[in-house]
């Protein structure tokens, strides 16, 4: 998904690559970190749709932090989702393992409500949709 915020904390820098980066940590490390989470999120699914959490739009915005926590701001397609409870744990754990996260925190919210047209164009061929 294009459309997920994934920022950093502290003075903004223009990388190499003309991405505006505020962190303090170097901009080749915060790409990989970048990527490795958002490969960590792919391993995540919705038990009741054949998509991971990633490509359907679930993940809303990724802050990695200067110290290298995580923190995620996600919500599920609906607020009555029976796996509400243990989603974020989930999160937590495939992130978690990501070499060079120092911690994740998982927030919830159904602000904006989730509708399927945040759904990438791959979760949409898995889904029949496309």
């Amino acid at each position: 998904m294009d459309d997920v915020s994934t920022t950093a904390q502290t003075a903004p820098e223009t990388a190499a690559n003309g991405i505006v980066s505020a962190s303090a940590i170097p901009a080749d490390e915060l790409a990989r970190l970048t990527d490795d989470i958002v490969s960590a999120l792919k391993t995540v699914y919705d038990p009741e749709i054949p998509a991971d959490i990633y490509e359907l739009g679930l993940v809303y915005r990724i802050d990695i932090e200067d110290d290298r926590s995580v923190k995620i701001d996600m919500t599920l397609t609906a607020p009555g989702c029976p796996v509400a409870g243990e989603m974020p744990g989930w999160v937590e754990n495939a992130v978690g393992a990501v070499e060079g996260v120092s911690g994740v925190e998982v927030k919830m919210t159904f602000d904006p409500p989730w509708t399927p047209d945040r759904m990438s164009e791959e979760a949409q061929v898995a889904v029949g949709w496309y």
